[in-house]
């Protein structure tokens, strides 16, 4: 565990009683001016998020950014899934620490140089509950975007945590500028319903959708090298079809990826000829593609 070099108040502490407002304000102020200068020097700020728990939506995103980074771009990660933070530990970060300097917050090195920040880094054990509401949710990502020194990067990848809560409509009010959302899913009814629902919600606060993952979409069998739709062929695709939006992907199932995610290893890197780290490839090529050349061929 790493001190805490934030303003913010201890992870495992219940919310505090609110301050005067009328004294927050210049506070406020202030550090929305940080994130101003912090993130100009961010070319593209993306959202992930899915509209629900369970559909592998931090691997997704860890697993983009290393794929970003893979295709040469400088790359941060910012995870705010501040109940359930997993990034570190999908990028073999967990237990690293947090450093602070006159430049700001330093964010914890990761696989290709990738920049990581997450309330895990924070936390003293792995059962420690985050015990915080909305506000203190919306000041953390204040200083997670605004403290940190991001430096000078392409991408900016902001994992979500899932639903359309507090921490969606704080990343949208803090980050005008989003350069799109991915937002991921799996072939199951229940999920598909959950997504339509987080389409909307990026419809509604005006971001741009750069398209759908659909996670755990085939097996692809060892003996053979077919494809298996263990759920169902093609339910992302018809969903997106559906939505208007593009489908930028559909990632096969495998079971050295829950090995790897349990160890601490980055998938990405250990198995960098699997299918579906080649689909992240592909995945980050679109995405590079949908907002740098404003094409998704």
């Amino acid at each position: 565990m790493s001190s805490n070099p934030f303003r913010i108040q201890s992870p495992q502490q219940p919310q505090r009683q609110p301050r005067d407002l009328r004294k927050a304000q210049p506070q406020v102020a202030a550090a929305d001016m940080k994130i101003q200068m912090r993130m100009k020097n961010v070319k593209y700020k993306i959202i992930v998020l899915s509209g629900k728990g369970g559909v592998g939506k931090s691997f997704v995103s860890s697993n983009l950014a290393m794929a970003l980074a893979a295709s040469g771009k400088t790359v941060g990660i910012v995870d705010v899934d501040f109940h359930g933070p997993s990034v570190p530990k999908m990028l073999g970060v967990r237990g690293q620490m947090l450093t602070a300097d006159d430049k700001g917050i330093n964010p914890v090195q990761g696989p290709f140089g990738i920049k990581v920040v997450s309330i895990d880094f924070l936390l003293p054990r792995d059962d420690t509950p985050v015990v915080w509401r909305g506000s203190i949710k919306h000041t953390a990502i204040k200083q997670f975007l605004g403290d940190v020194n991001w430096g000078t990067l392409d991408y900016l990848v902001v994992d979500m945590p899932p639903g359309t809560g507090d921490e969606a409509l704080s990343v949208a009010q803090l980050l005008p500028d989003i350069t799109g959302a991915v937002i991921v899913t799996i072939p199951s009814e229940v999920s598909t319903l959950a997504v339509k629902k987080s389409i909307n919600f990026v419809k509604t606060v005006s971001t741009r959708i750069l398209g759908i993952v659909e996670n755990m979409s085939y097996f692809v069998c060892p003996s053979d090298g077919k494809p298996y739709y263990i759920f169902g062929e093609n339910k992302g695709k018809k969903m997106a079809e559906e939505m208007g939006v593009p489908l930028l992907g559909q990632v096969p199932l495998d079971p050295r990826i829950a090995e790897a995610n349990d160890a601490g290893e980055p998938f990405f890197l250990k198995y960098v000829d699997s299918p579906t780290s080649k689909e992240f490839l592909n995945i980050a090529d679109r995405v590079i593609n949908i907002v740098e050349k404003g094409t998704t061929s």
